[in-house]
C-alpha cells in the first residue's frame, strides 16, 4: 500500500513542480492523479482546450454518490521567479526559523497539499457527506481555467453545496472580492528622428497619456464618497493599473510601438461595460489627436480577461460551514481576485479561506509559517468530522 503522506510531505512534493503559468502543470497533475489512484480514488482530468499538451485541471470525489458535498478548490499554477532575489532554491521546500520557503508555498500549494491530504483521509475514514477536490490551471493569468473546470465537473461528479477556495487568508473566511478586467494595449506610432519628433508619433509618449488617464481615474475615484458596497473594500473604490511597459527602438527615434497591460479592479455592483466604455472613449480621443499628426497612428485595445466580482450572499452554506469550523464571524472583503466568482456563477455557495498570508504571495522568498500549515490541518480535521 502506498504510504499516506503528511501535509508537509505533500507540500514538499507540490513545490518541486515548477508550474509557472507560462509553462506546463501536467507533471503535478499526473503525480496527483497517480497518488490519489494509489489510495483508491478515481480522478478526472480535463485538458485545457487550447493547450491540451501543456495544461490540465483535475477533480475527484470521495464519499457517497449524492449531491450536497464540499469542494476544496485550489489552483496549481504559480507566478515566475525570474528576476527575483531568492535566498533558497524556489523549487525546494526549505524550513528556516519556523517558516517553509518555496514558490507557491503560500499561494497556494499549502492548501492544495491539505486538500489532497483531506481527500485521502476521507477515503479511509469514511464520510456520509461527499468531499471533492478541484485543481485548476491559469489562475495567475486571469482565473479563466476555473471556467473550464466548473463546466467539466457538471454531470461527472454530484453537485456540491459548498466550495472552499483556499487562497491565503490566514484561515479567516472571506465572502466577497472585486472583479477584474484586463486589456492588452498596443500603441502604433510612426518613427522619425527625435530631432523632428513633432512630425512623427512616439508610441511611448502617447501611451503615457493613456497611462496618465489611469492616474486621473484613480484620483477621482479615491476622492468620491464610497457607496455601501465599495466601503467594504480597501481601497473602497474601483481602480485601474498599468504594471508593465515596453517599446521603442533607440533613444533618438520616436517609438514605433508601445505595449502595456491595463487592468481594472471593479467593485461589485458596478458594470464592467461602463468602465470599458470610459476606456474606449479616452482611446478614441487620443486616436483623433494622434491621427491629426499622422493618420496611420492608432491605439489598439484587445480584451485579455474578465473576472466577475465575488459578491456576498444570504444563506451561504459554505460561509456557514467555515464559520462553524473557525469560530470566526468577522466580515471580510478583499480587493484581489480569486476563482470564487466562477464557482459562484456556476451555482455553488462559496467562501474563500486558506492558510498563509496573501501579502507574502508572489514575493521573492515566498513562505508559509509551519504553524499555519498545522492550523490548516486542524481545519481539515474539523471539516472531516462534520462530513462524517
Amino acid at each position: 500500500m502506498t504510504p499516506r503522506l503528511t501535509p508537509r510531505a505533500l507540500l514538499e512534493k507540490l513545490v518541486s513542480f515548477p508550474t509557472v503559468s507560462t509553462g506546463s502543470n501536467l507533471d503535478l497533475i499526473g503525480w496527483t492523479e497517480a497518488y490519489l489512484a494509489s489510495h483508491g480514488i478515481e480522478s478526472h482530468r480535463h485538458a485545457k482546450p487550447s493547450e491540451p499538451e501543456l495544461k490540465a485541471a483535475l477533480f475527484a470525489h470521495v464519499g457517497p454518490e449524492v449531491a450536497g458535498g464540499v469542494v476544496l478548490s485550489g489552483h496549481t499554477d504559480v507566478v515566475p521567479v525570474e528576476g527575483q532575489d531568492w535566498s533558497t532554491d524556489p523549487w525546494v521546500l526549505t524550513e528556516r526559523e519556523g517558516r517553509l520557503y518555496g514558490r507557491g508555498s503560500t499561494d497556494m500549494k499549502a492548501f492544495d497539499a491539505l486538500a489532497i491530504w483531506a481527500l485521502v483521509e476521507a477515503r479511509y475514514r469514511g464520510v456520509t457527506r461527499p468531499l471533492q477536490l478541484a485543481f485548476s490551471y491559469d489562475e495567475e493569468t486571469g482565473c479563466e481555467g476555473a471556467i473550464d473546470l466548473v463546466a467539466a465537473m457538471q454531470g461527472v461528479v454530484p453537485k456540491a453545496d459548498a466550495v472552499i477556495v483556499g487562497e491565503p487568508t490566514m484561515l479567516k473566511p472571506v465572502t466577497g472580492h472585486k472583479g477584474g478586467m484586463s486589456f492588452e494595449v498596443h500603441v502604433h506610432g510612426v518613427e522619425v528622428h527625435s530631432s523632428i519628433l513633432e512630425t512623427g508619433v512616439s508610441a511611448i509618449m502617447w501611451g503615457v497619456k493613456l497611462i496618465d488617464w489611469c492616474n486621473e481615474v484613480n484620483a477621482a475615484n479615491a476622492a468620491a464618497e464610497p457607496g455601501p458596497v465599495a466601503a467594504l473594500f480597501e481601497p473602497p473604490h474601483t481602480n485601474v493599473h498599468v504594471g508593465q511597459i515596453r517599446g521603442g527602438t533607440a533613444q533618438n527615434i520616436t517609438a514605433k510601438d508601445c505595449w502595456f497591460p491595463l487592468g481594472f479592479r471593479i467593485v461589485p455592483g458596478e458594470d464592467p461595460a461602463d468602465w470599458k466604455a470610459k476606456l474606449m472613449a479616452k482611446v478614441a480621443e487620443l486616436n483623433a489627436q494622434m491621427q491629426a499628426v499622422r493618420p496611420e497612428a492608432w491605439i489598439e485595445v484587445r480584451d485579455a480577461f474578465h473576472l466577475p466580482p465575488f459578491a456576498p450572499t444570504e444563506g451561504n452554506r459554505a460561509e456557514e460551514l467555515v464559520r462553524q469550523i473557525t469560530g470566526d464571524n468577522g466580515m471580510r472583503h478583499v480587493s484581489y481576485g480569486t476563482e470564487a466568482s466562477h464557482f459562484q456563477n456556476g451555482g455553488y455557495d462559496v467562501v474563500v479561506c486558506g492558510p498563509g498570508d496573501i501579502g507574502i504571495a508572489h514575493q521573492p522568498n515566498e513562505s508559509i509559517a509551519v504553524s499555519q500549515l498545522q492550523a490548516g490541518q486542524e481545519f481539515m480535521e474539523k471539516l472531516l468530522e462534520r462530513l462524517a
